[in-house]
């Protein structure tokens, strides 16, 4: 790396700055109208004293940044770094900026007690340099509306109505209900839950402003779904599109109301939501599955900041207890041998001098940490190497979860 460039902790007076960087580096206008409304929504969950700058000259070259969350893991939550707004500028690049910036984040984040930092990729190729796993997967529906239906599943004894998209408390009572039994969700505060429910005008993408439904059901408000629709129309009529912004139920009865709901918009001939799981039921519901038309994309990407914490603080779909050579050139100080004792209720990682079970990268554990990437998915490209014959299989269930990891959001 040059020597002519400086590292600091950004400041509330650098978000200018910081804001036309990262629009220049995601090909954006950060001066018209959309982008200064977009400017303020993202300076208003922006952490400054978590954001290092590199600046040459007095101007800013790049930076990256987190936000402070906890993250839900199999069986509990841990405090993760959220790493986002991650950018170097175009006449910057190939210094080393990027490796510098990223290694001072986490320690920074280890300091501050996250044994984890997990991540949106803009390509997947950068990240997984710097330890990263792909841990989840993003199912992108597109039904076909006019095609696709659920079948008769029942009796439902609530009902669905139309409530302000700020409904916040309404939204927050049954997130949370849902929150605890959801591997890759991210908690929010009142600062996250203003930013989600947002409506600028720039993330419409033409679509109308953000409308809501919830389900009533027995026991009060069970599911919420937050939505817009967008106008289209050919010779033959309507074909216009519903598209889900953020959608949690429950209940059985509250996932298929509000999924019935969504499918049978007047106008609308396609229901379009981007942040399904790999497990979601509705893929089981509907009449013809291949008029959903599914896409398989990556979701999050978990990087272990400190193997033996992090590890310790998730629960395991079976009792497990395995050692494990765990190879990490990044982070020295996760390198070595740590034995895995756990189960579904309780969890210890120590420091051993045992003989390993398993040898695994720092990528194959941060991939399999949700419980959505089998250990044995790694061992034909080398990431997991079974040392003791038998130990990989058993370890690979346990690290596995009952209900597959996703996020429904970005940040």
């Amino acid at each position: 790396m040059t020597t002519d460039y400086e590292f600091r902790l950004a400041t509330d007076e650098d978000w200018p700055a910081v804001w036309a960087r990262l629009a220049e580096a995601f090909h954006e206008d950060a001066n018209d109208e959309e982008g200064q409304e977009t400017a303020e929504l993202e300076r208003s969950v922006w952490e400054p004293a978590r954001s290092i700058v590199a600046t040459r000259d007095g101007d800013v070259a790049g930076m990256v940044s987190t936000f402070t969350r906890d993250l839900m893991v199999p069986g509990g939550s841990v405090p993760a770094s959220h790493v986002t707004m991650v950018n170097v500028g175009a006449t910057h690049r190939r210094q080393g900026l990027l490796r510098h910036m990223i290694e001072k984040l986490h320690m920074d984040s280890l300091a501050l007690g996250e044994p984890v930092a997990v991540l949106y990729a803009s390509e997947g190729r950068i990240y997984q340099r710097f330890g990263y796993g792909l841990a989840s997967r993003a199912l992108l529906i597109e039904a076909n509306s006019a095609e696709v239906s659920l079948r008769d599943s029942g009796p439902d004894d609530g009902r669905v109505r139309a409530v302000a998209p700020d409904s916040l408390d309404i939204f927050q009572k049954v997130f949370e209900e849902a929150l605890a039994d959801r591997p890759g969700w991210s908690a929010r505060d009142d600062r996250w839950w203003r930013y989600q429910t947002a409506d600028v005008k720039a993330v419409r993408g033409g679509a109308t402003p953000l409308r809501a439904v919830v389900h009533d059901g027995p026991g009060g408000v069970d599911g919420y779904l937050l939505w817009r629709a967008k106008s289209e129309w050919t010779e033959g009529g309507p074909k216009g599109k519903a598209i889900i912004r953020e959608f949690v139920a429950v209940t059985p009865e509250a996932y298929r109301a509000l999924w019935r709901f969504a499918l049978s918009i007047d106008l609308t001939r396609s229901t379009r939501y981007r942040f399904a799981s790999i497990d979601e039921p509705i893929q089981f519901l509907v009449n013809e599955p291949r008029w959903l038309d599914m896409r398989l994309s990556d979701g999050l990407w978990v990087r272990l900041l400190d193997v033996a914490g992090a590890l310790a603080a998730r629960r395991y779909a079976a009792p497990v207890d395995v050692v494990i050579e765990v190879l990490d050139d990044g982070m020295t100080a996760n390198a070595g041998r740590f034995r895995l004792v756990g189960d579904p209720h309780r969890a210890t990682c120590t420091r051993t001098d045992a003989p390993a079970d398993l040898e695994a990268t720092v990528q194959a554990l941060g991939a399999a940490y949700l419980g959505g990437s089998p250990l044995t998915a790694f061992a034909a490209g080398g990431g997991v190497r079974e040392l003791r014959p038998g130990t990989l299989v058993a370890a690979s269930t346990a690290f596995g979860w009952h209900r597959a990891p996703n996020s429904i959001e970005m940040f």
